[in-house]
Parts: structure tokens; sequence; C-alpha cells
């Protein structure tokens, strides 16, 4: 059996090869594999707690297969304008008190508008006074919004490449895979840091669930965070019925991606309402240090804060602490705070 060597420098050159042979691993020595990196560079009891609010939902001009804020598709989401600033910051107290130390905003773009960035900018500002980490997820971005949305305090953004690049042509056509590495050049070459992922369950194969983590490993830098989505079928997507995905294949996807990238936050995204307690510990175990945290992610359900904190509780995971980036102190409307460990007896 293939055993992992650490490294003290992140590979980049995994080969397809390789990945499917920790793949094809026996599930509990790859389970263990993972565990034994995790530990290397994380508190396994730790689990990093993030919040994400659709500040502009529906109406997106794409056609991404998955995505009920498509509006060619008939889903039932309706197009909202982008909130307002103080409705916004509102949402980011409530999850703040609820443990979150991370608050992400998501707008259904192709990419923003020019005239978008600055109230965008507001709203970064105002929740990083808050002492959360901020992230943002918009869609593509040129290399000057990218710089204005980092001069504004944004500590995240989110860019998925979603599936594996032979797979990309068959999910999404009105973007290109190299569209999304572009964005992510755009971020990296602000100084901000990417959370960038993929979905599983599309109807891919494994060695295509390889190829996704394949591309995200060969990244010039690792992403800083790696959300993995299980697909949620939506009535009215052209993916609604696909076969669903084996749950170990899912644990196992998680298992690799912490092998691949040590450092890492892997997150737990989409999907997880429909994950039992069992399942998401085998993937705590697995090495997924991160969830999505509240009652929707975008415009899907999720768990609501007391089941995790349940789950948290007979797990003995705790939220994560956080400590907002020194680098921004003399950032003007910036407040630094360390995010403290909420138990769950506190959240309402």
């Amino acid at each position: 059996m293939s055993a992992v060597s650490p490294s003290p420098v992140p590979r980049h050159d995994w080969q397809r090869e390789e990945i499917l042979a920790l793949f094809a691993l026996p599930f509990t020595e790859l389970v263990f594999q993972a565990a034994t990196v995790h530990r290397q560079h994380f508190d396994p009891r730790e689990v990093q707690v993030s919040t994400l609010l659709s500040v502009k939902t529906g109406g997106c001009p794409e056609d991404c297969s998955y995505c009920p804020q498509a509006a060619r598709y008939h889903t039932g989401v309706d197009a909202t304008k982008l909130m307002e600033t103080d409705e916004v910051l509102a949402k980011a107290r409530q999850a703040k008190a609820a443990g979150a130390s991370r608050f992400c905003m998501g707008a259904a773009w192709r990419s923003p508008k020019d005239r978008d960035i600055p109230k965008v900018a507001e709203m970064i500002r105002e929740v990083k006074a808050l002492g959360m980490e901020t992230c943002a997820t918009l869609g593509m971005l040129s290399g000057h919004q990218a710089d204005a949305l980092k001069a504004a305090g944004l500590d995240y953004y989110n860019h998925n490449l979603d599936t594996a690049p032979e797979f990309y042509g068959e999910i999404i056509h009105t973007r290109e895979f190299q569209d999304r590495l572009d964005t992510l050049s755009h971020v990296r070459d602000a100084g901000m840091k990417t959370c960038c992922g993929g979905i599983v369950g599309m109807g891919e194969s494994r060695e295509q669930r390889a190829g996704l983590l394949q591309a995200l490993v060969s990244l010039p830098a690792h992403p800083d965070s790696v959300p993995i989505n299980r697909l949620v079928q939506v009535p009215g997507t052209p993916l609604a019925g696909t076969a669903e995905l084996d749950p170990f294949e899912f644990v196992r996807t998680i298992a690799v991606a912490r092998i691949l990238m040590p450092k890492s936050m892997v997150r737990l995204s989409a999907g997880r309402e429909q994950m039992s307690d069992e399942l998401q510990a085998l993937c705590f175990t697995a090495g997924a240090n991160s969830i999505f945290y509240g009652e929707k992610l975008l415009t899907t359900g999720n768990p609501d804060t007391e089941r995790d904190m349940a789950l948290f509780d007979r797990l003995g995971l705790v939220p994560m602490q956080v400590q907002v980036d020194a680098a921004d102190h003399d950032r003007p409307g910036t407040v630094h705070a360390t995010i403290t460990d909420v138990p769950a007896a506190a959240v309402a």
C-alpha cells in the first residue's frame, strides 16, 4: 500500500495516475493517511465556521447545468436586486453571534459591472469592521475589479473550477475553463486569498473527479480554501435526476483533497443538508475542517445552526478561532478581533 510522505513544500506536480492510486486505496487506509496529513497541519478538533449570504439572487445569464439561479431554467428562484449594506450587515452580525468567523457574500452575476463594485466594497468594509474574515463570490473579475475589492479589505475570493477540464464542457457552455483560471490569476495578483473547489456527483467519473483535484493542486498556489460541493439536484435544472454519488466516494474525494492540499481548508459546502451526521463525521475524520453554516447556502438549504452545534458537541469539535489578518491593521474602517469559541448552548 502506498504511504503518504509529508513534504515541507506542497506539491503542484501530482500526476493523474498518482491521484487515482490514492482514490483506489482501501477506504480505511485512505482515511487514515488523510487524517495523518490533517494532524500535521491542523488541530483535528477545530472546524472553521463560515456563513454565505446571497446578496443578489437569480437572473444569471449563464447556463451552468447545476445552478437554480440561471435565468434560463424554471426553478422557482426569483431574481432580486443587490441588497442594501445595512441588510447585509445585520445578517453578518447574526452570523457572528451564531459562531461564524467568516462571512461570504455571493451575487448571481456572470461578472460584476464596474458600477457595482463600490457598493460591494462598502459591504466588505462594514463586515470587516465586525472583526470577521470576508469572502465574496461575484463571478468573473477583471484585474482592476480585484484590486478594488482587495483595497476594501476582502480577504478571500471564491471562484470554483467546478469540475475537471475535460468534463467542463458537459456542464457549462457560456464560460470557458480558462476564464475561471484568469479570474483566479487576477485575485492572486491583487493579493487576495483564493477559495476554489468544485462540485462532485454531476455524472462525472472517478477519473474526472481526480481531474478536478489535479487542476486545483496544479494552480500556481494551492487554494487557501477548497469547497467540495455535493450536487444538490434542483428540479428544473438539467442535472435533476442524475444518479447520486456514493457517500463513500464523496468521503474518498475529501480524503484525497486533504492529502493533495495539506495546508488548505477543506470545506463541506453545498449538499450538507442531505448528509447524515455519520457521513459528515466521516468527512471530518478524513480531513474536512470547514463548513458553511446557517439556513441557506445561496438558494439551497443548509443544516441549521442548532443541528450543527449539536453534532460538534457529539464529536468533540469546536469552531476554529480566527484572528483577522494583521496586515489589514492600517486600513481605515477595520477592527481587529479574535473570534472565540461559541458553545452550543449559546446558539439561539
